[in-house]
Parts: structure tokens; sequence; C-alpha cells
């Protein structure tokens, strides 16, 4: 999946966004769905049995991805710029760690996106959220809404929305020419301290890749 995001300019930044608050310590799990009655069934059902949880502390993060097929976890390391991407396929682990050029370049999808603020709200978990329109070069369009109350210490361990002036808490997918609609709900945030263990890199049981 793709994304789309452009540099917001100093006028865009309000009185009330400095006084976010910095959320450095959290928990958030999001529920995955699909939209459109066409795609198969089987394909449906693997999506409604995934999940995504995002990890903060500090300057930590760790991003997991659990479905029927594969299991990933992303973590990322904002004082060195670096990641570590640890995938699942049955009992074959395979681990890939990111310099940040390499970082940088597994990203590059995201450059040049552009990012446009829509005056609507929702409330999400008790947050009022703002939406906004990310666009990617190739067309493929992120809707999302964002709590403007807080903000993650971490922004760039989900790049593309490392410049949205707020804590991403729902967004949509939709790829140029395809209908297919994937959606992203968190439906359970948590505050309270992450435990360090959660962003140890492995020692060992996983082939390194390049």
């Amino acid at each position: 999946m793709k994304t789309i995001f452009a540099i917001l300019v100093l006028g865009l930044v309000t009185p009330a966004l400095a006084q976010q608050r910095v959320v450095a310590e959290c928990t958030v799990i999001f529920k995955i769905t699909l939209d459109d009655g066409t795609v198969d069934k089987d394909v449906s059902n693997s999506i409604s049995k995934s999940a995504k949880t995002v990890y903060i502390k500090g300057n930590d993060s760790r991003v997991d991805l659990v479905s029927p097929a594969i299991q990933q976890s992303v973590i990322y390391d904002k004082t060195q710029n670096t990641a570590v991407v640890l995938r699942e396929f049955g009992t074959n682990k395979f681990m890939n760690r990111l310099s940040k050029e390499q970082w940088v370049t597994a990203n590059k999808q995201y450059q040049g996106m552009a990012i446009s603020l829509v005056n609507e709200t929702k409330t999400i978990l008790g947050y009022e959220c703002k939406k906004a329109m990310i666009t990617l070069k190739d067309g493929t369009v992120f809707s999302l809404y964002y709590a403007t109350a807080i903000i993650p210490s971490v922004k760039e361990f989900e790049y593309q929305f490392k410049d949205v002036p707020g804590f991403v808490l729902e967004y949509q997918i939709k790829e140029s020419g395809d209908n297919t609609l994937v959606n992203y709900r968190a439906e359970k945030i948590s505050l309270s301290p992450v435990l360090a263990s959660k962003f140890d890199i492995p020692t060992s049981g996983y082939r390194i890749m390049n």
C-alpha cells in the first residue's frame, strides 16, 4: 500500500496545535476491514481476522501486523533513524535491518505526496478528530482522521503520516484503478507504560536478509 504527503506550511500551524500533548507511551489496536462486495470471501475473511497494533515508548516504536498468512513487525528507532523488519511465514522467520538511507528508500513511494486538510470532524475513542486527504503520485488516496489533542513522540514509524498534525486513529486506503477500500480504525488506545522488551531485537531464530 502507498501514500502521499505534502509538507505543511507554517501558516497551517495554529496555537491550538501548539498545545498538543505529546504521547510518548501508548498502545493502539486497530481493526482492519475491507469494503468491496466483489472481493473473494476468503480474502475478506482473511482481512477481518487481521489486526494491527502500534506501540510507542519514547523514541522507539513498533508496529505489529498479524494475519492468517503472515506476521510482520517493524521496530523503528527514532534516535538512529533505523528500522528492523521481522516477518514470519509459518515456521520461516526473516529479519531485515534497515539503515537510515535504506529506511528512506523503503518509503520512497511517499515522496512528493500531497496532503489537504478537510473541514470535517468525528469522535474516535473520545478524541475529536479532523479529516485529511493524502494523495500519492501514483494516484493512491488515503482518507484519514487524526486526533488533534495528541501527537505521537515518534511520527516517522508510519512514514506516510509523519506530516499529519496529530495522532492518526483511522484511515482508509484506495489505490489507483482499484475499488477495494482497506479500512483501519483504532478500537482501543492505552496510555499505560509499554514494556521495553517490546523493542528488543531478536538475536537468534531469524534468517538475516540483505
